[in-house]
């Protein structure tokens, strides 16, 4: 392929719009070789509902993120990929840890158990296409000391981090199983990701 047509296959590449302000997410994007056109954050409103089970509550979040951003004029052209991550424990719906007290209150929780993260994509083509996949981790904490626990919050990793951990910092040595995707615990699921983007038209290698 001639200089010329290489700059024509790359202008007729599929654009990216990363529906989400996560740096967590745009370094995985980044391992599949996809560098976003444009990085929008969705706003949306994130009341889970009373009856909602964390399955569905993950799916319609990524949808509604994705279907809420507006995209620029010169990215109208462009997929929307959002993204929506769910610490459960049974049915019940674990908080984004925004202060001490909500961080301790998980992982006291978690301590010792099992327990569910729900990593769900959407993908909204310029056509209107949907596209949609969820992962499901289970994931199991030792059982976590007093002096453990108040070590980690003093780290500061748990704010605003779902269930009040991030597994890709020192919580990963506190973590005694995982069974699924760690790409999808930390933020976006890898292989469900590559899978919605080659089915998109995206070369991934």
């Amino acid at each position: 392929m001639t200089p010329a047509e290489n700059a024509s296959a790359a202008r007729h590449d599929p654009q990216l719009v990363l529906a989400s302000a996560s740096p967590r997410r745009r370094e995985l994007i980044a391992r599949l070789g996809i560098v976003p056109h444009a990085i929008i954050a969705a706003n949306i409103d994130e009341t889970h509902g009373d009856r909602e089970v964390p399955r569905e509550y993950a799916r319609r979040m990524a949808r509604e993120k994705a279907l809420a951003v507006v995209l620029p004029a010169e990215a109208g052209d462009a997929h929307v990929l959002a993204g929506d991550t769910v610490v459960a424990c049974g049915r019940r719906i674990l908080p984004k840890a925004e202060d001490e007290a909500t961080a301790r209150a998980c992982l006291s929780l978690l301590s010792g158990r099992r327990h569910r993260v729900l990593s769900a994509i959407a993908l909204k083509s310029p056509d209107g296409t949907l596209r949609e996949r969820l992962s499901e981790t289970i994931v199991r904490f030792k059982p976590l000391t007093k002096q453990e626990i108040d070590a980690y919050i003093a780290g500061g990793e748990w704010d605003g981090k779902a269930g009040g951990y991030a597994i890709q910092g020192s919580a990963e040595g506190l973590i005694a199983a995982i069974t699924g995707s760690h790409s999808g615990v930390v933020g976006l699921p890898l292989f469900e990701t590559r899978a919605l983007l080659q089915a998109a038209g995206f070369a991934i290698g």
